[in-house]
């Protein structure tokens, strides 16, 4: 498995077996969605095929839950909480990563988007117990200054003119809003299975979606094969399949090591574009990229330590 210190990473990587081919599942999965939103946009606008992936995801769910035995409706009290995660991880995160995505190249998104655990680690710090050492601090720092770097690098590429890509911009605020999602939906698992988290948080962010449905008949009709098919490719795997294994990750690890493996998900995302739109990144995307990557690294390697020496401390005091 990837390491990247002699011993910090390793603990990031002693995961249940299911849980770390859980996570690699996701991220191989995660970054194959950034190229297959862009064949769907060359046929769809971006509310439509928000809409189109997400009633896939939402068909998707009924089968899975009924096969295994899964609850089919959230607890009445519980729909509040759902429809705020829905809002967050999927009519925000979607609606802006899809809109962004018609002007950001595939590679680009997939490295803003892996800015995530930086972003859910300072969440955590501010709204949980789970604090942030310094090291920390300065790794989401790096993390944020690689996002700049790539805005400005894609949008030298897009031609948007001084290198300043304004539409990258919709594609942070779908980090942050995945990284509250990330964040918030973990103390359901005490009382949901993350199939049904995930599917009812789906179906509750779909709702609000369904704004979009005039003209989506038609543009069904009118679109290409490649683009129906990444809709419903994107509606199955990426959506109802990836955010099930995600929840179960959560329900079983801290959420700041479930996140960590995000920083994988760019390097499928560029080998996806390269594969399938031929994209290559900028020297300053690429350069982004790396710093951006770098600092979630940094992040992570901090907080293990940090979390080795609590440990020891803990143990010091119960031996005296």
């Amino acid at each position: 498995m990837l390491v990247w210190t002699p011993g910090g990473a390793a603990e990031l990587m002693a995961l249940a077996p299911g849980v770390a081919v859980a996570l690699l599942i996701v991220a191989g999965v995660w970054g194959s969605a950034f190229p297959m939103i862009k064949i769907g946009l060359e046929d769809f606008s971006a509310p439509h095929f928000t809409l189109l992936r997400h009633l896939v995801a939402s068909l998707t769910f009924v089968p899975l839950l009924l096969l295994f035995k899964a609850r089919l409706l959230p607890r009445r009290s519980d729909v509040p909480y759902f429809a705020l995660l829905g809002f967050l991880g999927f009519f925000l995160y979607h609606l802006t990563l899809n809109y962004g995505s018609e002007r950001v190249s595939a590679g680009a998104a997939s490295l803003i988007i892996a800015t995530a655990p930086a972003i859910t680690a300072i969440i955590a710090a501010l709204m949980t117990s789970d604090r942030l050492p310094p090291w920390g601090w300065f790794g989401s720092a790096l993390s944020f200054a690689g996002v700049a770097l790539i805005v400005l690098g894609d949008g030298a590429a897009a031609g948007l003119g001084a290198g300043f890509n304004q539409y990258a911009w919709l594609i942070v605020i779908a980090a942050v809003a995945t990284a509250f999602f990330s964040v918030l939906q973990r103390p359901l698992f005490t009382r949901y299975r993350p199939m049904e988290v995930a599917a009812f948080a789906t179906w509750i962010g779909t709702i609000p979606m369904l704004l979009f449905l005039p003209g989506l008949a038609g543009a069904v009709t009118a679109a290409g094969r490649a683009s129906l098919l990444a809709g419903v490719y994107n509606g199955v795997v990426p959506s109802a399949i990836a955010y099930t294994l995600f929840a179960f990750a959560l329900s079983r690890t801290p959420v700041t090591v479930v996140t960590a493996w995000l920083y994988l998900v760019p390097l499928f995302g560029l080998g996806a574009a390269w594969l399938l739109l031929g994209e290559v990144p900028t020297l300053l995307t690429a350069v982004g990229g790396a710093v951006a990557v770098a600092g979630v690294v940094v992040l992570n390697v901090a907080k293990q330590r940090a979390a080795r020496r609590t440990a020891a401390a803990s143990r010091a005091a119960v031996a005296h």
